[in-house]
C-alpha cells in the first residue's frame, strides 16, 4: 500500500516562495497570474502496514514530523 501527503500552507501565511514563483513568471511573460502558493507532495511506501491501520499511521507520521500543523494543512490520499 501507498500514501500520498500532500502539504500547502494554511491561508494567511507568507508563500515566499509562491511570490518568487509569481515574479518570475510575470517576467517571462505570463501575466494573467494573480497568485501562486507552493506546496510539497509526500509519496510513502507503506510496506505491510495494513489498510486498518493504515490511515491513522499516516495521520501520526504527518501530525509527529511531515507537517507543521501550526502553519500548514494536509490531505492524506492512500493508493493501492
Amino acid at each position: 500500500m501507498k500514501a500520498r501527503v500532500t502539504i500547502s500552507l494554511k491561508n494567511g501565511v507568507l508563500d515566499p516562495q509562491g511570490k518568487a514563483i509569481e515574479h518570475a513568471l510575470h517576467g517571462l511573460g505570463f501575466e494573467g497570474v494573480n497568485d501562486v502558493r507552493q506546496g510539497k507532495i509526500i509519496e510513502l511506501d507503506l510496506g505491510n502496514i495494513s489498510a486498518d491501520a493504515a490511515p491513522a499511521q499516516v495521520e501520526k507520521m504527518c501530525t509527529q514530523l511531515l507537517a507543521n500543523t501550526v502553519i500548514e494543512n494536509y490531505t492524506v490520499e492512500l493508493l493501492d
